[in-house]
């Protein structure tokens, strides 16, 4: 009993410290953004601001076109999120039931796709890109969203699908269902915790995204919120570190938003009385 004690407390010391270890860049840039410029060139900083300040935030408002930028980033991440999971949803039960040199094939891609890095397809993504005029267009760069997060999606969902029992498809068939009246209303609502957890993935991959946005989008209006917080550093290197500050802590509220709504989604039972009896 003692032993098994000691493990559990183990185990959430552990916990706490992974905890800790994650929320510091967080609450260190949310006690940056409420700084006054005094504080910020103290040689003591401290956790808590002295006297908070909301001057971070207007002068960033005032200099940057934050909420233009914004939208710019929500449009090609959630486009890129729902035109992935759309893509990637009846592929993957295709890869998952159908064991073909194919499937095969695609699930090679998918592994193969992830070692690549950025900087090896960006000078033909960009003519390819220039061939379709879709440079400074973010229709182009959610395209570019989707395409790279849909191997992850694949791979990802190919579980999920691999995890329903066949049961499932089999009692559906009985009762008539074809193929895609399966996948459709069988299979894809048990896939829901899998859906959130992939959409959320794209979503916020694309969100934080700055390398593609900083190559394929030319003019400001365009631009999007990373490659915007970039113009709070100046010229010589040196950050205009309070609004820079209250910029990035804004930037990070749609992807925690976005988890705390679906959360439950992707911690839910998935086959909770899915199976005929």
């Amino acid at each position: 009993m003692r032993s098994r004690t000691g493990t559990r407390a183990g185990q959430y010391a552990a916990l706490l410290c992974y905890l800790v270890f994650l929320a510091f860049p967080f609450l260190w840039l949310l006690s940056t953004a409420f700084k006054s410029p005094r504080e910020l060139g103290s040689l003591h900083p401290t956790w808590i601001p002295r006297n908070p300040t909301l001057d971070n935030f207007r002068q960033a408002f005032d200099e940057q076109p934050l909420l233009h930028a914004a939208l710019n980033s929500l449009l090609a991440a959630a486009g890129a999120a729902v035109i992935a999971v759309v893509i990637a949803t009846p592929l993957a039960y295709v890869m998952a039931r159908r064991r073909t040199a194919l499937t095969r094939a695609a699930t090679g891609w998918v592994v193969v796709s992830q070692a690549f890095p950025l900087v090896l397809v960006i000078i033909p993504l960009f003519l390819v890109l220039k061939n379709l005029h879709l440079i400074n267009s973010l229709f182009g760069l959610t395209l570019v969203y989707v395409v790279w997060a849909l191997p992850f999606a694949l791979w990802m969902l190919a579980g999920y699908v691999r995890a329903v029992p066949t049961e499932v498809e089999e009692a559906a068939a009985v009762d008539g269902a074809g193929r895609t009246r399966t996948l459709v209303s069988v299979v894809a609502p048990l896939l829901a915790p899998g859906i959130a957890a992939t959409g959320l993935f794209a979503f916020v991959t694309a969100w934080n995204e700055f390398f593609f946005a900083l190559v394929l989008l030319k003019t400001p209006e365009k631009q999007t919120l990373p490659v915007i917080l970039t113009h709070f550093i100046g010229a010589e290197g040196v950050a205009d570190l309070g609004p820079l500050a209250a910029a990035a802590f804004l930037a990070t509220l749609p992807s925690l938003v976005v988890f705390a709504l679906i959360q439950r989604r992707i911690t839910g039972g998935m086959l909770t009385g899915a199976v005929k009896n």
